[in-house]
């Protein structure tokens, strides 16, 4: 089937998108709408034309998958397409249902006039590939609805309901149903009008207060800009928009668009929205997999990690049974969750009625019975694998048959915990992170028994969740915790041998990470990794830590909680301030092992910590631990911090090229002796084979 098609209804063309299941706007399809018009043109029956899609899509917009390739530049390209549209003699109608997104939103106001169902959403999203829509949509745009309106939304990228634009150039009408009827009625009395298409271009924009408008958008840009240029260039768009004609502007706007595109920030954004996508797919587990449906859940332990679980079940519309070992600490978890709710209500951020519906699912018990008719159980207590076992025991006698029983841990063995059980390939780790109803990561963890089906259902519950899930085997850390423990690890020697903790965290802030390692560490608690270390130098005496961080903790500097950690915090804040006390307990110990303390530039520090989950990264892939490199990218994105823009650290590895970043291993080592830096074996074989990771 052509990826378009004419359907005829009297006088009028209907030009029908039809290439499953996002009408993206690949070569393909600009070829037949190309086709379709020309036929619709020539035809002297043909008084006007309806383009449209679907009443569930009109189209999303670009072909990802092509943006990389020459074909995004083959003609006819978008601008070529839009150009023909709206040049056109005859009215054509765009008739958005669903969705008209990007290239989408812009093929359709290369229409002579828009007719939208009320539900329909618009959105200009480029932003957030780091481009900006490069078909005329910040020229048409702006002329349709005016400068202010139109800055919000292409720096914004979110969607927006087309009735929200009713009343402007940009929407003519909103109908409540019968998309097609009504576009073909309206395209016949257009026709019948017999007056000039009313075409975007030929409006003007408004330029009363212009000054002031771009002045304030160019401040918020370059206050949270960063590294991206994107936002810049958008604005410089809708500037060109306010003084040049639609020709010259267009020009102007091309030019950026092809700019932007070649950028290393719009080369890490494209990857990560490809990677999130991917991750989804697990190559033995098809997508028709059987899912055990699930209609109620279940959450051992009512702490932090437990009450953030159990949100996610009352937010997807689960009814949930939280079980606490005693009825005072049951009553304090009940009402966190209540108080939650009540603070999401007081911002806005949901109704009375829906934090009601949402209370109304929550179920506490102090029975294990309780869980009996649950059909997927977390437990979310204390990070030992004793406790652990005996909750699965425990689990395995009241639990029934075909339930899911999932372990929240975030460093232990699964297939050991699943071993407590009679039934282990009902047993999957599912690791949230915290706050869990909060944090888009969840670590859906395979042990050696789990099955494909219990594999799809907590994939297919983590989605449901609002969770990005990414599939990992079973080692300790998992993916994002083992890579993470030797970035911190490189972080608290460079600590010892002259750096400063604001100075490290500084660094990595300004590379792009949201946090630093030493504000992560208070944040989260420094006696979680306290607690790591102490069974590495059990485990894997080898290994070389930094026993300074092992002295902030016997003083008690816990972090946030304890109101000192690396930094100290006012009570209350959470805003971290160099302490004196930090600084003197550093120079003591470097005084004590004979340390020279030297300067260590802001290339190193990033070097070392950033190339550290790059080596474990690549030594999860040679282990099979991770199925891609992407899916490494994707936990980092979503559960670390790392900036979106360098597409994960996996990405930027082959952003820079992994001869370089071998070769900085190689200095690493020479410098430090720590075994560590020798290049993992993947890294050597993709240089000898020319191959990065995310090929």
């Amino acid at each position: 089937m052509k990826p378009a098609r004419i359907e005829v209804d009297g006088d009028i063309a209907v030009i029908v998108m039809d290439r499953p299941p996002v009408n993206a706007l690949g070569l393909p399809l600009r070829r037949a709408i190309m086709e379709c018009l020309d036929e619709a043109i020539a035809d002297p029956a043909v008084a006007a034309v309806v383009l449209m899609g679907s009443e569930r899509i009109f189209s999303a917009g670009a072909d990802i998958g092509e943006m990389s390739t020459e074909a995004a530049l083959e003609e006819p390209v978008l601008p070529s397409v839009i150009a023909r549209i709206e040049a056109c003699a005859k009215p054509v109608i765009a008739a958005i249902g669903g969705l008209a997104m990007g290239g989408g939103l812009e093929l359709a106001m290369g229409a002579h006039q828009r007719i939208a169902l009320a539900g329909a959403r618009l959105a200009l999203p480029e932003v957030k590939l780091g481009l900006l829509p490069g078909a005329g949509g910040t020229q048409r745009f702006a002329r349709a609805v005016g400068l202010a309106r139109a800055l919000d939304f292409i720096l914004g990228g979110e969607p927006a309901l087309a009735g929200e634009f009713a009343g402007t150039a940009l929407i003519a009408r909103v109908v409540e149903a019968n998309l097609r009827g009504e576009a073909v009625g309206f395209a016949r009395a257009a026709a019948a009008a017999d007056v000039p298409p009313a075409r975007l271009g030929e409006f003007g924009v408004d330029t009363a207060g212009s000054e002031k408008l771009l002045r304030q958008a160019r401040a918020r840009a370059e206050a949270k800009a960063g590294h991206e240029p994107a936002a810049a260039r958008i604005i410089d768009c809708l500037e060109a928009a306010t003084r040049l004609p639609l020709a010259e502007g267009l020009g102007f706007e091309r030019r950026a668009y092809l700019e932007l595109r070649e950028t290393p920030a719009h080369r890490g954004l494209r990857h990560a929205f490809v990677a999130e996508r991917a991750c989804a797919r697990i190559p033995d587990v098809p997508a028709d997999t059987p899912v055990r449906p699930i209609r109620r859940g279940g959450v051992v332990g009512g702490g932090t990690m437990g009450r953030g679980i159990a949100i996610n079940f009352l937010n997807a519309g689960i009814p949930v049974v939280l079980l606490e070992s005693d009825q005072a600490a049951l009553g304090r978890a009940v009402e966190e969750i209540a108080s939650l709710y009540r603070a999401r209500v007081e911002r806005g951020r949901i109704t009375a009625a829906e934090r009601d519906r949402c209370m109304g699912l929550l179920e506490g018990t102090l029975s294990p019975g309780d869980l009996g008719d649950a059909d997927f159980i977390i437990e979310a207590v204390f990070e030992d694998m004793e406790v652990k076992q005996a909750v699965f025991r425990d689990l395995d006698q009241v639990a029934k048959p075909g339930a899911v029983l999932a372990t929240n841990t975030s460093t232990l063995d699964v297939n050991e915990i699943a071993a407590a059980t009679g039934r282990p390939e009902d047993v999957v780790g599912t690791h949230f992170f915290s706050p869990a109803n909060v944090m888009r990561l969840c670590e859906v963890v395979r042990g050696a028994r789990t099955s494909k089906e219990v594999l799809a259902t907590a994939m297919q519950l983590a989605r449901r969740m609002g969770k990005t899930a990414v599939v990992a085997g079973v080692c300790d850390g998992f993916i994002g915790n083992r890579m993470l423990e030797h970035y911190v690890r490189m972080a608290q020697l460079m600590v010892e041998e002259g750096a400063s903790p604001s100075g490290i965290d500084r660094a990595l802030e300004d590379w792009g990470m949201a946090m630093g390692p030493f504000r992560m560490g208070d944040l989260a608690g420094n006696d979680i990794g306290w607690a790591i270390r102490k069974r590495r130098y059990v485990e894997r005496p080898e290994v070389r830590y930094a026993r300074i961080a092992d002295l902030l903790c016997e003083r008690g500097r816990f972090g946030q909680k304890t109101g000192t950690g690396w930094y100290r915090y006012e009570e209350g804040a959470r805003e971290p301030i160099a302490d004196p006390e930090v600084d003197a307990m550093v120079a003591a110990y470097r005084a004590e092992h004979g340390i020279d303390p030297r300067g260590i530039g802001a290339d190193e520090i990033v070097g070392r910590c950033i190339y550290a989950l790059v080596n474990e990264g690549a030594r999860l892939l040679e282990e099979g631990i991770a199925l891609r490199a992407s899916d490494i990218d994707v936990v980092y994105l979503t559960g670390y911090g790392f900036p979106r823009f360098r597409g994960g650290p996996m990405r930027y590895a082959d952003e820079i090229g992994l001869e370089r970043v071998a070769a900085a291993m190689a200095g690493f080592e020479k410098a430090s002796g720590d075994p560590f830096w020798r290049p993992a074996g993947l890294i050597a074989r993709h240089i000898g084979g020319g191959r990065r990771f995310t090929d």
